[in-house]
C-alpha cells in the first residue's frame, strides 16, 4: 500500500512541474515562475506533513524522489562553479582598462563584507539579549547530545589553526585540487588562482601579443560556453525550488522548532534587522532600496531553499550583471568571495548569538564591553574561508566559540531547528554578497544605472532568446 501512496505522490509532482512548464510556454515572467514554484513547493511539502508522518516511510521514499529535481538541480549549478569563478575572474581582469583598478576592486568587496559581517554580530548579540537567549534553558535529548559530541570532535580539526594557518588556507597548492570543490577555502582558493592568471596575461600582452590574443581568444569562447550552460541550467531554477521546497517542509520537525521557537524567532528578527540595515545602506549611497530587493529575491528564493550559497554563484552572477546593472569583473568577484568570506548569516549573527547563549553558563556577563567587543573583532576575523554550503555555519560557530574559550557541545542543542535557521542564514549570506558587489560598482563608478532602474531588467534574465 506504501507504493501506492509514494506513487500518487510522485504524480502529485509532476503535475505540478506540469504546471510551471505551461507557464514557461506561456512566457510568465521568470521571476513569477520563481515563487509559483516557491509556493506550489511548501503546499506540497505541507501536504506531506498532514496526510504522512514526517519519519514514515512513504515520506523518506517520496523525498527521495523529489530529490531528483530539488538536489539534481543543486547539483548541476555546483557542477558549473568552479569553472564559471575561473573563466569570469580571468576574462574580467584581461578586460580590465587599467590593471590597478583589480586592487580597488578586491579591497572594496572584502571590505564590504567583513564590514557587514561585523554589523550582522552586533545585531545578533542584540538579538540574543532582547529575547533573552539562555542556553541552559534548553533542555538536551539523546540526539542534541549525540550532536555535541560530534562538534567537540570536529573541533579539534579547526581549533588549532592560527590565523596565519588559515590565511595560508587560502594559497591554491594545487588549483585542479581545488578546483573539486574538496576544501572549505577552494572557493577562494580558485579565485586567486585565477587571478594570477589574469595577471600573467596581462604581462604577456606587453610583451608577447600575439600570443596572448590567443589565449585571450580562447577564454572568451570558453567563456561564452560556459555562460550558455549557466543559461541553460537557470531556466531549471522554478522546478529546483519547487523540489527543494517540498522536501524541506515535508521533513521539518515541527516539535522541534515549537519547543526551539524563541531561539527561532530571535534568529529570523535578527536576520530580517540585517536585511533591513543592507537596503538602508543600499539607500545611502543614493540607490532605491526596493528596486534593489525586487530584483534579488528570485535570487534569494533560490539560497533560501537550496541553503548553499557556493551553489546560489550562477544565480547571483547573473543578477548583479543583468538586473542590478553591476560591472561583470566586480559581480563575478563579490559572487565567488561572498561565498565564503564575510557571510553575514552564518558567519556573522549565527556565531554571535551562540556566544551570548552559552556565556551564562561559564559565568560570563555577555553584555560586558569586553565581551563584546571581543566576540565583534573574533568574528570579523574569522569570518574568512567559511564555506559556502550547508554546515559553513557550524564551521564559524566552532572558531568563534573555541576563540572565546566557550564549550562547542552546547551548540548541538539546536540541531532540531538548524535547517529552518540555515535557510534564512544562506538568503542573508547571498544578499550580502550581492550588496557588496552593488555598492563596489557604485563607489568605482561603474553601475549601470539605466538598468539598475529599468524595471524590466530582472525578467530578460534568463529568458530563451525569441526564435
Amino acid at each position: 500500500m506504501d507504493n501506492v501512496f509514494i506513487l500518487i505522490n510522485i504524480v502529485i509532482m509532476l503535475a505540478l512541474i506540469g504546471i510551471l512548464f505551461y507557464m514557461q510556454k506561456k512566457h510568465v515572467s521568470f521571476s513569477k515562475r520563481v515563487f509559483t514554484g516557491l509556493g506550489l513547493g511548501i503546499l506540497l511539502g505541507t501536504f506531506l506533513q498532514l496526510a504522512y508522518n514526517a519519519d514514515s516511510v512513504i515520506v523518506g521514499t517520496t523525498t527521495d524522489w523529489f530529490n531528483i529535481v530539488g538536489r539534481g538541480y543543486v547539483s548541476l549549478l555546483m557542477m558549473i562553479v568552479m569553472p564559471l569563478i575561473m573563466v569570469s575572474i580571468i576574462q574580467s581582469i584581461i578586460n580590465l582598462e587599467k590593471s590597478a583598478e583589480l586592487g580597488k576592486m578586491t579591497a572594496w568587496i572584502i571590505g564590504i563584507l567583513v564590514a557587514t559581517a561585523m554589523a550582522a554580530a552586533i545585531v545578533g548579540i542584540s538579538a540574543a539579549s532582547i529575547f533573552n537567549l539562555d542556553a541552559s534553558q534548553i533542555e538536551a535529548g539523546q540526539a542534541e547530545s549525540d550532536r555535541g559530541l560530534a562538534l567537540e570532535e570536529r573541533l579539534g580539526s579547526v581549533e588549532d589553526l592560527t590565523v596565519p594557518q588559515q590565511i595560508l588556507s587560502f594559497v591554491p597548492s594545487n588549483p585542479f585540487h581545488d578546483m573539486t570543490g574538496e576544501r572549505a577555502t577552494s572557493t577562494i582558493a580558485v579565485v586567486i588562482f585565477s587571478i594570477i592568471v589574469g595577471i600573467a596575461v596581462l604581462g604577456v600582452r606587453r610583451k608577447q601579443p600575439e600570443q596572448a590574443a590567443v589565449f585571450v581568444n580562447w577564454v572568451n569562447a570558453v567563456y561564452a560556453i560556459v555562460m550558455r550552460i549557466v543559461t541553460l541550467i537557470l531556466r531549471l531554477t522554478p522546478y529546483g525550488i519547487l523540489g527543494l521546497m517540498a522536501n524541506t517542509v515535508a521533513n521539518t520537525d515541527v516539535a522541534g522548532i515549537l519547543e526551539l521557537g524563541k531561539f527561532v524567532g530571535a534568529s529570523y528578527v535578527a536576520l530580517l534587522a540585517m536585511f533591513i540595515i543592507h537596503l538602508i545602506v543600499i539607500g545611502l549611497f543614493g540607490l532605491n532600496p526596493l528596486t534593489f530587493l525586487r530584483k534579488v529575491l528570485p535570487v534569494l528564493g533560490f539560497a533560501f531553499t537550496s541553503r548553499s550559497s557556493a551553489g546560489t554563484i550562477p544565480l547571483n552572477i547573473q543578477a548583479q550583471k543583468n538586473s542590478l546593472g553591476v560591472n561583470q569583473g566586480i559581480a563575478n568577484m563579490s559572487a565567488s568571495f561572498g561565498a565564503t568570506i564575510g557571510q553575514n548569516g552564518c558567519a556573522g549573527i549565527y556565531p554571535a548569538m551562540l556566544a551570548v547563549m552559552i556565556a551564562p553558563s561559564q559565568g560570563i556577563d555577555p553584555l560586558s564591553p569586553g565581551f563584546i567587543v571581543q566576540l565583534i573583532l573574533i568574528i570579523g576575523i574569522t569570518s574568512f574561508g567559511v564555506a559556502g554550503v550547508g554546515g559553513g555555519a557550524t564551521f564559524a560557530a566552532l572558531i568563534v566559540l573555541s576563540s572565546m574559550n566557550l564549550p562547542v557541545a552546547l551548540a548541538g542543542l539546536l540541531i532540531s531547528v538548524e535547517p529552518l535557521i540555515d535557510m534564512g542564514r544562506t538568503a542573508l549570506n547571498v544578499n550580502g554578497a550581492m550588496l557588496s558587489g552593488t555598492l563596489t560598482s557604485r563607489i568605482m563608478k561603474k553601475l549601470n544605472l539605466k538598468t539598475y532602474n529599468d524595471r524590466n531588467a530582472i525578467e530578460r534574465e534568463v529568458e530563451p532568446e525569441a526564435s
